[in-house]
């Protein structure tokens, strides 16, 4: 095994990293602030050098079509869209009619509601009930951990190679590594974690982005 070259980041790493990353962004800013004036839930929302990574991910791919799993108050699904292009489209599968009203605002704000579709209903049934053609350009992943293997498939089974699938949370906090650690959320991002590593439908690589970002492109 060769020597670890990533690095923890502190609050000041992490400041600079984010300062030479894109320019501050007002409507990005404001969703972020009101985010987090929801309290402890706000850890849900990604990074912003995440969500600057979707953006470019989007515009290198060439996706047109994506589809998100988890919602959360939009900022993922606001960088997600701003990387598509004019006629491109990003469904969106949530739960919570509170949370995606914030999410809808700063959509409108931004300039992009009109290439999101946001269909509030477990995510599992938006997804089997689209077409099984391969469709799908990219996807991202960051909802209910017990059901990470099932979105996996269903969107895999809709995309054509070289269709690239992002699944976040994938280091859980560091909890994946820690043999006590036994709970449900735990035990299923562990097994989605084999599973990826497993299926030789897609060539994938984990990244310690935040709390773990996998990329997997098929085939």
């Amino acid at each position: 095994m060769s020597d670890i070259k990533s690095l923890g980041l502190s609050k000041e790493l992490h400041a600079y990293l984010v300062e030479h990353g894109p320019p501050h962004d007002a409507v990005l800013d404001s969703l972020a602030r009101e985010t987090q004036a929801l309290g402890p839930i706000s850890i849900m929302q990604v990074a912003p050098e995440q969500g600057a990574l979707l953006t470019l991910l989007v515009r290198l791919t060439g996706a047109r079509r994506v589809v998100e799993i988890g919602t959360f108050t939009g900022y993922s699904a606001l960088c997600l869209a701003r990387g598509l292009p004019d006629d491109g489209t990003l469904l969106c599968c949530d739960t919570s009619e509170e949370w995606t009203a914030i999410a809808r605002s700063h959509w409108e704000k931004a300039g992009v509601a009109n290439k999101i579709e946001l269909v509030i209903a477990p995510a599992i049934e938006t997804l089997r009930a689209l077409p099984k053609t391969p469709h799908i350009d990219l996807a991202f992943i960051d909802a209910d951990k017990v059901s990470y293997v099932d979105y996996y498939e269903e969107i895999l089974a809709r995309m054509g190679p070289g269709g690239l699938v992002l699944v976040d949370n994938v280091l859980w906090g560091g909890n994946v590594v820690n043999p006590e650690a036994k709970d449900a959320n735990t035990e299923a991002i562990r097994r989605f974690n084999d599973h990826v590593a497993a299926d030789r439908r897609v060539d994938s690589v984990m990244l310690p982005i935040s709390d773990g970002l996998t990329f997997a492109r098929k085939k």
